[in-house]
Order: C-alpha cells, then sequence, then structure tokens
C-alpha cells in the first residue's frame, strides 16, 4: 500500500490531453519519515507510523521516541495488510504515487457549527403557505405521544461538521515533485491548510535513510 501525510492547499484545475478540464485539490505532502514499524508478533497488528513536519518543542518521551529523525510536528499511523519494506528513518515523498493511481484520502470535514435539520439532515422542510406560520425549515413530529419519550438517534438540529470523514475512489491527476505537490481528482474533506492521510493500493517505494548531522559532521572531521 501507499501512503503519505499532506496538507491541503487549494482547488484548481487541470487540462487532461483530449481538452477534458478536471477539478483538482492542490496538496502539499513534504517528504515524511518513518519513525516506527508494528508487527503482528509485537504489537499484535501491522503498521508503519510516519512523521512529517517539524516543530520547536518536542518534550523528552517524544524526543527519544523520534530520536535521530528530528522534531516531527505530526505523527499518523498506517495500517497495513502485509508487512512492506518500511525501516526506521527511511524516506516517503510525492514521487511514491503517479498519475492515474486510485487513492483513498482522510481528514476532518469542516466545522459548521449548529445546524439545523434541513441544512444538518436534508429534511425538506414544510409548506411555505396554507396556515404554517414560520414553518418552512421546521424538524416536524419528532414521536408519538404514546410513548412519551424521544428515541435515541433522532435526527434533529445539533452540531455538524468537524468529524473524520474518508473519500475514496479518487484519482492522482499530477504529480509535482520539485514542489512536492499532489493533484488529486475532486474535492478532498477540510479547509485550506487541514492535515491529511492519503493511502491506496500499489507497492510502497522508500528512499533510504540519511545520517543524522552529527554523523555527517563526524565523518567530515576524520
Amino acid at each position: 500500500m501507499k501512503y503519505i501525510i499532506g496538507r491541503k492547499v487549494e482547488m484548481s484545475q487541470r487540462y487532461r490531453p483530449t481538452g477534458e478540464v478536471v477539478p483538482v485539490t492542490i496538496v502539499r505532502a513534504e517528504p515524511c519519515t518513518v519513525t516506527q514499524v508494528r508487527t503482528a508478533d509485537k504489537d499484535g497488528y501491522v503498521a508503519v507510523q510516519v512523521g512529517c513536519g517539524e516543530t520547536r518543542h518536542t518534550n523528552k518521551p517524544m524526543a527519544g521516541h523520534l530520536g535521530t529523525n528530528g522534531n516531527l510536528a505530526t505523527l499518523r499511523e498506517f495500517r497495513l495488510e502485509i508487512m512492506d519494506a518500511a525501516t526506521v528513518g527511511s524516506k516517503i515523498t510525492v514521487e511514491a504515487f503517479k498519475a492515474g493511481d486510485a487513492i483513498e484520502v482522510m481528514g476532518v470535514s469542516k466545522g459548521k457549527g449548529f445546524q439545523g435539520v434541513v441544512k444538518r439532515h436534508h429534511f425538506a422542510g414544510g409548506p411555505a403557505s396554507h396556515g404554517h406560520k414560520d414553518n418552512l425549515r421546521m424538524p416536524g413530529s419528532i414521536g408519538s405521544g404514546g410513548n412519551q419519550r424521544v428515541f435515541k438517534g433522532m435526527k434533529m438540529g445539533g452540531r455538524m461538521g468537524g468529524e473524520q470523514v474518508t473519500v475514496k475512489n479518487l484519482e492522482v491527476v499530477e504529480i509535482m515533485p520539485e514542489q512536492n505537490l499532489i493533484a488529486i481528482k475532486g474535492a478532498v474533506p477540510g479547509a485550506r491548510g487541514a492535515l491529511l492521510m492519503i493511502s491506496g493500493p500499489g507497492e510502497m517505494t522508500y528512499q533510504a535513510p540519511t545520517a543524522p548531522a552529527a554523523e555527517v559532521k563526524a565523518e567530515a572531521a576524520n
């Protein structure tokens, strides 16, 4: 399985060779580092933990966990069916994907606050006339009188958005490795700058881990 962490940049469009216009979402996926490999024997499941970004504030437990991988700002885990060639310190770039790949994108949707049933659950609302004053966007009956209660799960107004959403069957339209950008067909969850987990079928390619700066200086001194 292929996977990488990215952040939503903006929406745009691309032209196919046939002249078809394709709406795309531009995602910036900086090189990620494999920080931990989980195995079925040790952890009970198979997964790879990867990190990206950089932070100036890392507590001691996290610094001990990351080791020589640096002060990574974001860590996420991708579950695998079978273990691949991942090793701690390996790098993942956008070049692991190619145009035409089928992927799925997971992120947190935009928070919309408290919304009524028409926007939140797509209710039709009530009639706009004939004795139904102020009833256009009302929910209507919420249960019969005999039960003397409202059943759990009743669709009503409430907090909308801000939830984890996975969009499947998306397509990679273009890869721009110089800018670490991926153009994905269609829309993905979240606002600009939202964190996204991108994954899809296929053989993953890793770049060899780079030597820590301290080791490079020591070799240069020798």
